[in-house]
């Protein structure tokens, strides 16, 4: 049996990028944010989901790109992040969520070692389809505890204490 894995597609700028669909809580329309002081420049401020506060981070400012454009395509992918253990809830803007595609194994390539300007730990790996390729990430990783730990004070959960072990 062929293990074919899912993966939600979203843009930034013109590169595809994927994350696994288990990751995926939901996708929302760009809506208000309210903004954070003495938070980084990624974090774009808080969103109110159904009653919780998401710390909503700008992918493309993460990857250093140019800060994300609100357009009517302009989306919050609401992702579940593991940590440390620690289960986090955070939102990432994307320029437009794609599709839901699948990929077998053998259509995902590893990471480039050189030529990008991304940190290749947190690309799971490079996904062919057609003559197009998408950029897998293992969202687990594209955030440090660092950025977690911001997160989760921006989330009204109270400061938490950092452990470096």
């Amino acid at each position: 049996m062929v293990e074919l894995t899912q993966y939600l597609t979203f843009k930034l700028e013109e590169e595809v990028f994927a994350l696994d669909i288990g990751k995926v809580r939901e996708v929302l329309d760009f809506t208000t944010l309210t903004k954070v002081p003495q938070t980084p420049e990624f974090m774009r401020g808080v969103i109110n989901l159904r009653g919780s506060v998401v710390p909503v981070v700008d992918m493309r400012l993460k990857f250093g790109m140019t800060e994300t454009d609100k357009t009517l395509n302009t989306c919050i992918i609401i992702v579940e992040i593991a940590v440390d253990g620690e289960c986090t809830v955070i939102g990432a803007m994307a320029d437009s969520v794609q599709e839901v595609i699948d990929l077998e194994p053998e259509q995902i390539e590893p990471p480039p070692r050189i030529g990008t300007k991304l940190n290749t730990e947190f690309i799971r790996g490079m996904g062919k389809r057609d003559d197009q390729f998408i950029i897998i990430l293992d969202i687990d990783k594209v955030f440090s505890s660092a950025d977690l730990a911001i997160a989760q004070e921006t989330g009204g959960e109270g400061p938490k204490t950092a452990v470096n072990g």
